[in-house]
Parts: C-alpha cells; sequence; structure tokens
C-alpha cells in the first residue's frame, strides 16, 4: 500500500510539471475613489498593471466624468507605457483643448501600463469619476506600426506570447533573429558568356548579405564585364564605399566600385566578384553581362630572332611574309609555348623543308577547324564564319528523323574544335524514324496504304476485322508518328478491338 501510494505521488508530480505552462489570466477593474459616489478633493492614485513578455495590455473605460479643463491642468487621469504618455484625459466628452475617453481602447506599447488619477483642491460640482477594465492579451509582433519597418524581412511568425521569423528559400536567417542573408557564395560560372547581379536585381538587394561569383574559363580566354542597365549601391559623400561595396578581383589591379563603370576588360581568364552589404539602406544593386575573347591571335616578329633565314627564297618559305609569323587567319599561336632557341631551330628546318608542313614543326600553333556540313534532313547550330580552339556545333535532326552514330542512337550531339584543327566526334547522320512493322491484330488484319512493307515516318497503316467481327470505337487507321509509335486518330497507341458482330453467330447453313 505504502509503495502504490508513493508511486501516485510520483505519477502526480510528474504529471503536475509535464505539458505546456501557460501565463496566469491577467484582468482586473479600475476605479476612482468613492466610485460610484463623488471623488475628493486632492485625491491621487496609481495602479502599475504588468503582463508577461511578449504580451500587452488593453484597457477601456465604461465610466469617465471628472471635472474638464484646459489641457487637463486639473482633475484627470493619465495613461503612460514605460516612458511614452499615451493619453491625458479629464471631463466628459472631448473638446479642442480636453480628450475624454469616449470608446476608445487604448493599448499598452509594451507589457507594463501605468494608471495615474488625481484631483486637484477644488472640485466645485459633483464628480462621480470613473471605472475601466483592463485586460493581458498577445502582442502580434508581425503587425508593424505605419511607417515602421517589418518586423521580419521575409516571413513572421506570431505565436501566444511571441514571434519568430523565417527566410525564403535561398536566404538564411541572420544571428540577429529577423534579418534574411542571402546564400550567395560559391557561385562559379565557366561558360564564355554569361550574366550575374545583386540578389533580388532590379529589387532592392538583401542587408547583411556577402556574395563570391567566380568567372572561371579556359587558359587563353579573357574575360570582359560590361556593366548593363542602373549601378545603385550604397555610397558616401566623403568616404570610399564604407556601407556596401562590390570589388572585382583579377591577376593585377583589385577594384572597389563606388559607381557605375561601362566596361571591364580584365586580360585574365579568373575573376572574382565579391558584393558585402550593411544592415541599412534600399538600393536596386546592379547587373554585369559578361564575355570572353579567344586565345590571342598575334604576330612575332622574327626578323631579330633569326636574321641568317631572311634570305630564303619565298618558294621555300613557310610564310608568304619572310619577316613575319602570322598567326590572324589560319593559325593561333600560344605565346606561352614559344621557346626562342627552339623556334629558331624549328624555323630553320621547316623553311629548307622541300614540302613544309608547318604543324609539323610548330604543334602550338591551333588550327581552325573545318566549317561543319549539316547531314541531310538535319541542321547546325550555331552557325560561325569561322570555329576555332573549343568552339563547339550541335546537329538537330527535322521532326520525324533521328540522331545515328553508325547504328547507335544518339539523344543528342554535340562537337568539339581541337586544337589540330579536327572536330572530336565524326559528323552523325539524321536517318528517318521507322515503326516497324505494325502488331497483328486479334480476329483482324493490317494493310500498308502507304506502300507495301512501308513503316518509317508519316506512313498509314489501317486494320480491319474479320467477317461477323466489328470495330466499334475506332476506323482502325494508323501513323507512324515521330516518337517510333503507330498511333491512331484518337491518338491511343494501343490496338483497335474488333469484336463479334451483333451478337449473332453465323452458320455455314444460315
Amino acid at each position: 500500500m505504502r509503495l502504490l501510494l508513493f508511486l501516485g505521488l510520483l505519477w502526480g508530480a510528474a504529471a503536475t510539471s509535464s505539458g505546456p505552462q501557460w501565463p496566469k489570466p491577467m484582468f482586473g477593474r479600475l476605479a476612482s475613489p468613492g466610485f460610484p459616489g463623488t471623488y475628493g478633493n486632492n485625491e491621487e492614485q496609481r495602479w502599475t498593471l504588468t503582463a508577461p513578455p511578449g504580451y500587452r495590455l488593453r484597457l477601456y473605460f465604461t465610466h469617465f466624468h471628472l471635472e474638464p479643463s484646459y489641457l487637463c491642468e486639473y482633475d484627470f487621469v493619465k495613461l503612460s507605457s514605460g516612458t511614452k504618455v499615451l493619453a491625458t484625459l479629464c471631463g466628459w466628452e472631448s473638446t479642442d483643448t480636453e480628450q475624454a475617453p469616449g470608446n476608445t481602447t487604448f493599448y499598452s506599447r509594451g507589457s507594463s501600463l501605468d494608471v495615474t488619477f488625481r484631483s486637484d483642491y477644488s472640485n466645485e460640482k459633483p464628480f462621480t469619476g470613473f471605472e475601466a477594465f483592463y485586460s493581458a492579451e498577445d502582442i502580434d509582433e508581425c503587425q508593424a506600426p505605419p511607417g515602421e519597418a517589418p518586423t521580419c524581412d521575409h516571413h513572421c511568425h506570431n505565436y501566444l506570447g511571441g514571434f519568430y521569423c523565417s527566410c525564403r528559400a535561398g536566404y538564411a536567417l541572420h544571428q540577429n533573429k529577423r534579418t534574411c542573408s542571402a546564400q550567395c557564395s560559391g557561385q562559379v560560372f565557366t561558360a564564355r558568356s554569361g550574366v550575374l547581379s545583386s540578389p533580388e536585381y532590379p529589387k532592392p538587394y538583401p542587408k547583411l548579405s556577402s556574395c563570391a561569383y567566380s568567372i572561371h574559363l579556359e587558359e587563353g580566354f579573357s574575360v570582359i564585364l560590361d556593366f548593363v542597365e542602373s549601378f545603385d549601391v550604397e555610397t558616401h559623400p566623403e568616404s570610399h564605399c564604407p556601407y556596401d561595396s562590390l570589388k572585382v578581383w583579377f591577376p593585377g589591379p583589385r577594384l572597389t566600385l563606388a559607381q557605375q563603370v561601362l566596361r571591364i576588360e580584365t586580360k585574365s581568364n579568373t575573376v572574382t566578384i565579391t558584393f558585402v552589404t550593411d544592415q541599412s539602406g534600399d538600393h536596386a544593386g546592379w547587373k554585369i553581362h559578361y564575355t570572353s575573347t579567344g586565345p590571342p591571335r598575334t604576330s612575332l616578329d622574327i626578323s631579330k630572332a633569326l636574321p641568317s633565314v631572311l634570305h630564303i627564297q619565298s618558294s621555300q618559305q613557310l610564310l608568304k611574309n619572310p619577316t613575319q609569323l602570322v598567326a590572324s587567319s589560319l593559325y593561333t599561336l600560344d605565346v606561352s609555348f614559344i621557346n626562342e632557341e627552339l623556334l629558331i631551330a624549328k624555323l630553320r628546318l621547316a623553311c629548307y623543308s622541300p614540302h613544309p608542313n608547318p604543324h609539323a614543326w610548330f604543334p602550338y600553333l591551333a588550327q581552325p577547324c573545318p566549317d561543319p556540313t549539316a547531314p541531310p534532313n538535319g541542321h547546325i547550330s550555331p552557325v560561325q564564319a569561322k570555329y576555332i580552339l573549343k568552339d563547339r556545333f550541335f546537329v538537330f535532326c527535322e521532326t520525324g528523323y533521328e540522331l545515328l552514330q553508325g547504328n547507335l542512337p544518339l539523344k543528342s550531339f554535340a562537337a568539339v574544335c581541337q586544337k589540330d584543327g579536327s572536330w572530336d566526334r565524326p559528323m552523325p547522320e539524321c536517318s528517318i524514324v521507322d515503326c516497324g512493322p505494325p502488331d497483328d491484330l486479334p480476329n483482324g488484319q493490317v494493310e500498308y496504304i502507304t506502300g507495301p512493307e512501308v513503316t518509317t515516318y508519316k506512313a498509314v497503316t489501317q486494320y480491319r476485322c474479320n467477317e461477323f467481327y466489328v470495330m466499334r470505337k475506332d476506323d482502325g487507321k494508323y501513323v507512324c508518328e515521330a516518337d517510333g509509335f503507330w498511333t491512331s486518330s484518337k491518338g491511343e497507341k494501343s490496338l483497335p478491338v474488333c469484336e463479334p458482330g451483333n451478337g449473332y453467330i453465323y452458320t455455314r447453313d444460315s
């Protein structure tokens, strides 16, 4: 029995401590001294009302009858919350110089409300004072007063006694629990052209964010940055970018931009852009369109490096101009591979060769690739005047044709120009789609309409039912479509159905 009693006490204690602990109700009544009778002279009474954190106090009057006076100098009820005076009330109805509560409901600015009643030394007429009621209610922190900033940057969630903020996808809640910082670091761009901008552009960019963008292209390419549209980043008239800053990093100088620059030619294949914002401001930001130039085409003056070869007859020379190695239209010269002694030796050998082949002696000269020719029933994109190192093209087939490399079907095709002037993949073909022989129809037969055993794109077949069977839901006409399936006039890919006709069974003697 004692054990059962002990376990019962433990269970009762556990049940008492579990579950949410709600704040006690806060409500009550206030009245002037002697109410509903008249109040006396030189009366003063003060009430300090408090509510739990996250709550406010609501107060309204059911009776109000005080001595009227200019600006309520004599008798009054004062409502204040912290250092803020909410109202000073007197009389029984409002005038130009007096305020009476009427049906107004008053709210504290926080979790406390002070109510002060005072009468002066002379109450010449019988005034019956006031009666008021108050209660604590949850503060909806998500409802920002007019003219004030929203409580949360993105989403505000109110609950009993408090609130919390949350952010949209792509943002993280800052440690101040109200600001949504953009998650915009670690973005890497490898395409030869593209667009990047401040988050939310052209809308105001987010506060307390740190963004990092990296453009990384193949060696030999040079990034060009063009600022387009508006450039609106918070500035200071006397200090260089103390608040929000956009910085462009590449080998050489580092640029911190305080105003729009139309173009930056970096002469580099790698560029890093950082954008940092503080907790204030309302600015649209920036937008950059970046492009790139290909490996440099240049000419190398060999007249200083190799004077001994200048006397060679033009028919024996590698180049039309005996003093210039020109790589403008036929070749791309990668200067980083040049070794002067090796260059001179190879020039001598190449110039005296009866059948000069520049790429046998200059493997660092990149040739353009031949113009690709689209296969029949296909087309190429993009079409360019010239295709150089790293350029690519795609092949697309017309409707009803599919890409084939040999006998292997392809979902897509792209070829890349290589350094030796060849494409890395042979040209595919665009072969007409073949749906294959149509399936046999139970209790029926199929007829080739387009031609004997023609089963390619747009070919037509006709199903018919055998004698004593009918096709009730279809006309039996099927077409070979671009997806490789026989399809009915209703868009169905399943076979029609031949059913016995009229439910009558015919016999030979009928």
